[in-house]
């Protein structure tokens, strides 16, 4: 029997907020959902690992983890940027072991940096690739960050490539692929490190974009995006490894990424993203981690830049 699926209007009523709140989580990418023809549809497993990753964390404590009440109320971190399974692992394990409610907003590399920039949020999560270059994430920063105190953290180096059906049906194997008429595509929006990705790809190769029949079918999280492939409405996208083998799709590999997480140190998240940098570099986080097909952790935890204020306020 399939999976059962709901409208935006039943989710609403079932988590009792506005259908319009409702499109913008599947907008941010906090809540994936699939279309059929024009219309949404979030799945029940999607439903449940979404109030699973928003629970507090207060009530998913074991016996010897600290509580917070109402005179130590659990600390607010927020995070924006890309979506990524490890990511969505890292703020559930790191709340529950440290007593943070960590609220993530997965927009895009691009935007959650600028989010990080503003002073919207405190950890960013990007894989940018500057097409001077051909460097991650670092180009951006130094450009921003120069008075902030800011350290970069490698949580992973992923598998980019292309998502097709079982088998590869269309043979796609590189990107003169996909300007075929037999060939349809699914992208990522603007300002998302995949996105970031594929255009530079395409202009190394002298692809004009207008090209691709479904270039301009933009979906806002790796899920999403595969999801088209699954149900056989879009033949390709370009994504990461882990995003086809939760879908059972197959994969080309194209490129290796770096994937960074970004914290901005200010007076009152100091203690709390101090302790979320040990957890994230202990052996116990580490040994927690599962399912690594298409990433790369030999270098989690790593420092790859921190600013001279950093490093007078901290000693990660």
């Amino acid at each position: 029997m399939d999976e059962k699926a709901y409208t935006p209007d039943e989710v609403a009523q079932i988590f009792q907020i506005s259908k319009h709140t409702v499109y913008e989580l599947i907008k941010r990418g906090e809540l994936q959902a699939f279309k059929i023809g024009n219309k949404m549809r979030i799945e029940h497993t999607e439903l449940e690992r979404y109030k699973e990753n928003t629970r507090a964390p207060a009530t998913k404590k074991s016996p010897n983890e600290p509580t917070g009440n109402s005179s130590n109320p659990a600390k607010l971190i927020q995070l924006s940027g890309s979506h990524d399974f490890l990511v969505e692992h890292f703020t559930k394990e790191a709340g529950r072991a440290l007593n943070l409610q960590i609220h993530p907003s997965y927009i895009g590399s691009l935007e959650g940096l600028m989010m990080l920039y503003r002073g919207q949020c405190d950890i960013a999560a990007i894989h940018l690739l500057d097409p001077t270059s051909q460097e991650y994430n670092l180009p951006f920063i130094r450009q921003l960050f120069v008075y902030e105190s800011i350290l970069v953290l490698r949580l992973a180096a992923r598998q980019q490539g292309f998502i097709v059906a079982e088998g590869n049906p269309k043979n796609i194997h590189d990107f003169a692929d996909l300007t075929r008429h037999d060939v349809q595509f699914v992208n990522r929006q603007k300002g998302a490190g995949t996105r970031f990705l594929l255009d530079s790809k395409l202009s190394i190769n002298g692809i004009e974009p207008n090209k691709i029949a479904g270039y301009s079918n933009e979906e806002w999280n790796h899920l999403s995006a595969a999801s088209y492939i699954s149900r056989g409405m879009a033949d390709v996208t370009f994504g990461i490894q882990s995003a086809a083998s939760h879908l059972g799709l197959d994969f080309i590999p194209v490129a290796k990424e770096n994937f960074d997480l970004v914290f901005r140190f200010t007076a009152e998240n100091k203690q709390s993203l101090t302790d979320l940098i040990q957890f994230l570099q202990s052996a116990s986080f580490k040994d927690s981690l599962t399912d690594l097909e298409g990433y790369d952790i030999s270098e989690l935890g790593k420092i790859t830049y921190q600013t001279s204020q950093t490093e007078e306020t901290t000693t990660c």
